[in-house]
């Protein structure tokens, strides 16, 4: 529980196909399927009351031990319907059925593909969120990536600075790039947006190596390398 008996539950998509990828929800890395590992780190904490799945895979999710209430009692298995199925459906359309179907005070939304997100990263952007829906001065918060370097359109043309009066790229102004880690919102902020971003979201940047998000082949080999190093218990920098 996150106090005054309100209720957080966990939003873990999970389909059977990838496109560029195969199978990569279940491909085993470091020691075990790749879904474990952000599934093992949220089912630790203590603010988190369920964690749902919604999934095409039940029947791969069983080959791989986890079914209906598994991690004491977190986990909800939900079977994808049909028409919410497929490469090209919007994942708000998902959301938005977990939403009417489990009701929750509030959601986190993360993917099987950020697999290097810590359990108290997690903890410190809940805090962070709720702090900031107290005050209303947020009622929904993503997470990103903070750049300070020289960007240039495609045509070569400088976007953050000038190239006649260089000054150094720690002096730059930062750049916050949505980097699809985690979602934090209420059933009301998606409903006014039909979207897990509502109209006014806090920013929450997470650090750099708990950030890798994997989409391409070579994606998962830096993620490998990586979580080689944490099943070694090995802590990762925080910068």
């Amino acid at each position: 529980m996150i106090g005054d008996g309100k209720r957080l539950t966990a939003l873990l998509p999970m389909k059977a196909h990838s496109a560029r990828v195969t199978s990569k929800n279940f491909r085993e890395i470091a020691g075990k399927p790749l879904f474990r590992w952000i599934l093992d780190e949220m089912a630790a904490l203590d603010a988190i009351d369920r964690i749902v799945i919604n999934t095409d895979a039940r029947a791969i999710l069983a080959d791989n031990g986890l079914k209906d209430g598994d991690c004491g009692g977190k986990v909800m298995i939900r079977d994808r319907k049909p028409e919410i199925c497929g490469d090209f459906v919007s994942m708000n359309l998902v959301l938005g059925d977990d939403i009417e179907n489990v009701p929750s005070d509030y959601y986190l939304m993360t993917h099987t593909t950020n697999p290097l997100l810590q359990s108290e990263t997690i903890d410190a952007m809940i805090a962070a969120y709720l702090e900031a829906e107290g005050k209303k001065a947020a009622d929904s918060l993503f997470t990103v990536n903070r750049h300070q370097t020289r960007f240039y359109t495609p045509e070569g043309a400088p976007i953050n600075h000038d190239p006649a009066n260089l000054i150094r790229t720690q002096d730059l102004p930062p750049y916050l790039e949505e980097n699809s880690v985690c979602y934090l919102f209420t059933g009301e902020s998606f409903a006014k947006t039909g979207a897990r971003i509502g109209e006014k979201p806090l920013l929450f940047e997470t650090p750099r190596l708990q950030s890798v998000d994997i989409d391409e082949q070579s994606d998962w080999y830096m993620a490998e390398s990586l979580l080689m190093r944490v099943a070694a218990g090995e802590a990762l920098p925080r910068e």
